[in-house]
């Protein structure tokens, strides 16, 4: 197999080419951090063939990798893989729990610039290891497949693995990423610490952030709070923790369903975001460029977003192409842009009743 730079075998260890793009992410992150700080010793803590760890030496230039697995049966595949590493003194390979080696870091203070932990299920039991193991201003990438308890469909589990308690509704996949945000940015503040989104990316029903560890506490009462979701109108709002218990829908006066505590801040890095996207284009990546160029147009916008379904649903008309409603929505004044997270919705700051209604203008003006 060839991805970017790397060539590999499979053999019985783990590889999902649909992820490509998660990788290719973690790359112009990582080469991101090298320029700035000419350094990058990486933990790719759950290799599988060792395609991560190969391209970050290849296209990150990451000079020291180690390069663990749980699974000790694809030691000759993996080995195989990453043998002109090893003999360059490039790597090290271990089978192993990856806490263990996250604790062993921190004791020995031998911390690393980037942290990659790309796990199955529920990511808690990683979010403390991963903190104490990693540099200051180092980055962090980690993942979730957690999605009913994320999405609000076992919300008991939720209080375990986010320390929230999520609710369903339509917008409940961005919901996903805010709840590990906002989980391990609880996590560091306990530490005195903080931690700086990236980039924070859903694909393939899987949570995915990129962040940097700050000395500096960045949780407060503004960023992380709760998304109040009105069942009744379909319509938002955030609140924080002073309104609780104070606050209903603005249109009708239900009560909200909530969700939260979660990260209510931006979900990506601007500058950063925009230095990868200069590096892809440069590589030409076409696909990344496309991407960044959608997350980078998300910044700013509320911590929630309108499917073109639910609008259509909701105002009982066809469903409007999502370019021309952007574009109509911008005519008005408001602001309006696509997301990365349901190609099928937008994100806008126009309330859904106003929103539904420059959609029916937009269907009836159109042949």
């Amino acid at each position: 197999m060839r991805e970017g730079k790397a060539e590999f075998t499979i053999a019985n260890a783990f590889y999902r080419p649909e992820s490509r793009i998660v990788r290719d992410l973690g790359v112009l992150a990582a080469t991101v951090y090298r320029q700035e700080t000419g350094n990058l010793r990486v933990l790719d803590g759950m290799t599988g063939t060792g395609v991560r760890t190969l391209r970050y030496s290849l296209e990150s230039g990451a000079e020291w990798i180690h390069a663990n697995d749980g699974n000790p049966d694809i030691q000759p595949v993996l080995e195989e893989n990453l043998q002109e590493l090893s003999q360059q003194g490039q790597v090290k390979i271990t089978y192993r729990h990856v806490n263990d080696i996250l604790y062993e870091s921190y004791t020995r203070r031998d911390y690393f610039d980037l942290v990659d932990v790309d796990a199955f299920g529920a990511p808690g039991s990683f979010l403390h290891p991963m903190l104490i193991a990693t540099r200051i201003g180092g980055l962090m990438y980690l993942t979730s497949t957690d999605g009913r308890s994320a999405t609000g469909h076992n919300p008991e589990n939720s209080l375990l693995n986010y320390g929230a308690y999520a609710r369903s509704h339509p917008a409940a996949h961005e919901q996903g990423l805010r709840l590990l945000l906002g989980a391990l940015q609880r996590e560091s503040a306990g530490m005195e610490l903080g931690i700086e989104p990236i980039f924070a990316l859903f694909h393939g029903e899987t949570y995915r952030i990129m962040v940097r560890l700050s000395k500096n506490v960045r949780l407060n009462s503004h960023n992380y709070g709760f998304l109040g979701y009105c069942h009744h109108c379909g319509e938002y709002r955030s609140l924080s923790w002073q309104k609780l218990g104070r606050e209903n829908c603005l249109h009708d006066g239900k009560p909200l369903t909530l969700t939260g505590p979660m990260w209510l801040g931006n979900l990506h890095d601007r500058s950063y975001l925009l230095r990868m996207l200069e590096i892809a284009k440069q590589w030409n990546w076409t696909k990344p460029i496309e991407l960044l160029e959608t997350m980078v147009g998300e910044i700013d916008f509320p911590p929630y977003f309108y499917s073109l379904k639910e609008i259509g649903r909701r105002g009982k008309l066809d469903i409007p192409k999502k370019a021309a409603l952007i574009e109509s929505l911008q005519n008005h004044g408001y602001l309006a842009t696509r997301t990365h997270i349901n190609p099928q919705a937008i994100k806008t700051t126009v309330p859904l009743a106003e929103c539904i209604s420059i959609a029916r203008q937009l269907s009836t003006s159109q042949p």
